[in-house]
């Protein structure tokens, strides 16, 4: 098997399970342009936004449950299951990657799967027959810690491991309420930060994004928090030193969460 690519995506808000939209789709296309080009991983490691920890921790339960940490939305998601089986072999193995790169990284063998991993997973692979290994986001050390982590990880790539970064490229929910109240149109700033964040990916301008907080416009605004662009950071660095960003999904739901896509390869 070849390299392995490794991918960012944005999960969305907990409906996305249910509505996967355009968004989901270009998932779905991806994963099935993934399988036909380098045949099924071994296992899917996925960095996700809601699980931050101070150390980098790697789930090692043989059969993760799905995690519903979300609370009022419709009934029929918290029916939702992705019964996919764990690998304690993969994050043994996940664990010495860390280390060798002088990253200390513990293992849980309770953790299950947060709608982080499990959304997208479900529009990706549907069967849940390829195993799946969360990995903590050790959200403290923010961009650079993350890129860290992520080159960290590159070397899995070539073992049959794809990585997965969960996130979102902008996540400030306290603007959707405002946003309904304006008139129900998305704010200039999503498409505008969406946009600067693509060109600095593909000019390979890594200064400038791992200070994309002050280099940007709308940076703090996007990202009144960091847990959900850090996984950008991680697949970025997981797709190895000379990595071609493609963007092959943009676009917005819920007026204010970009749902950007991206492959590094």
């Amino acid at each position: 098997m070849s390299r392995l690519p490794s991918l960012f995506v944005s999960h969305g808000a907990p409906t996305f399970a249910l509505y996967p939209g355009t968004a989901g789709q270009a998932l779905r296309d991806m994963a099935a342009r993934l399988l036909e080009a380098y045949g099924t991983p071994r296992a899917i490691v996925v960095v996700s936004a809601h699980w931050e920890t101070a150390e980098v921790t790697v789930g090692a339960s043989e059969q993760p449950a799905t995690i519903h940490d979300f609370g009022g939305f419709p009934e029929a998601l918290y029916a939702l299951r992705y019964p996919a089986a764990g690998a304690p072999d993969v994050a043994v193995e996940i664990v010495a990657s860390l280390n060798a790169a002088g990253l200390p990284a513990a293992i849980d063998r309770q953790r299950g799967l947060d709608h982080g991993v499990w959304v997208p997973l479900m529009h990706m692979f549907p069967q849940a027959d390829i195993p799946v290994i969360p990995l903590s986001l050790p959200s403290h050390g923010g961009p650079q810690q993350a890129l860290a982590l992520g080159r960290a990880l590159a070397p899995l790539a070539g073992r049959g491991i794809l990585i997965v970064g969960s996130g979102s490229i902008t996540h400030n929910l306290g603007d959707y309420r405002r946003a309904w109240q304006q008139g129900g149109q998305t704010p200039a700033y999503v498409g505008e930060f969406a946009d600067w964040l693509a060109a600095r990916l593909a000019e390979n301008d890594i200064a400038s994004l791992l200070d994309y907080r002050h280099a940007s416009p709308h940076g703090r605004h996007a990202h009144p928090s960091e847990e959900h662009l850090l996984p950008l950071f991680v697949a970025l660095g997981a797709g190895g030193a000379d990595c071609r960003p493609e963007r092959f999904h943009a676009g917005v739901d819920d007026l204010v969460i970009a749902m950007d896509a991206y492959v590094f390869s």
